[in-house]
């Protein structure tokens, strides 16, 4: 679950990063924007000691549904803005440990993963 994984995260980080450091950044890898922005929740929410600001690097989560509305059309571009905006709140509450859960299109339940990555 997102709290086991939140719960699991913050223990090792606990005992590996010095509390001197302002803030942690993980990368959002494969996860799709759902399961990135709720691990990031669960962390914020967590009762846990945490002396520094956790977040994600969200460029990959958060470019994947918004390209897809945009589809190189300039006719979809105010609506691939309106997905970065929503994307960008749903972040934010994530950060603070506000999110409700709710990314309502099935795009950003998606995994990023991609097989035999080479870069």
């Amino acid at each position: 679950s997102y709290q086991q994984n939140a719960l699991a995260t913050l223990e090792t980080i606990q005992k590996k990063v010095p509390s001197i450091v302002p803030g942690i950044l993980f990368l959002s890898g494969n996860l799709s924007p759902l399961d990135t922005l709720s691990t990031l929740n669960a962390m914020n929410r967590s009762d846990t000691r945490k002396p520094w600001a956790l977040t994600f690097s969200f460029g990959r989560s958060m470019m994947n549904s918004v390209l897809k509305i945009w589809n190189a059309k300039d006719s979809n571009v105010p609506f691939a803005q309106k997905e970065l905006l929503r994307l960008c709140k749903a972040s934010s509450e994530a950060a603070t440990g506000n999110f409700c859960g709710c990314l309502d299109t099935e795009v950003n339940a998606q995994s990023l993963f991609v097989a035999n990555h080479v870069l």
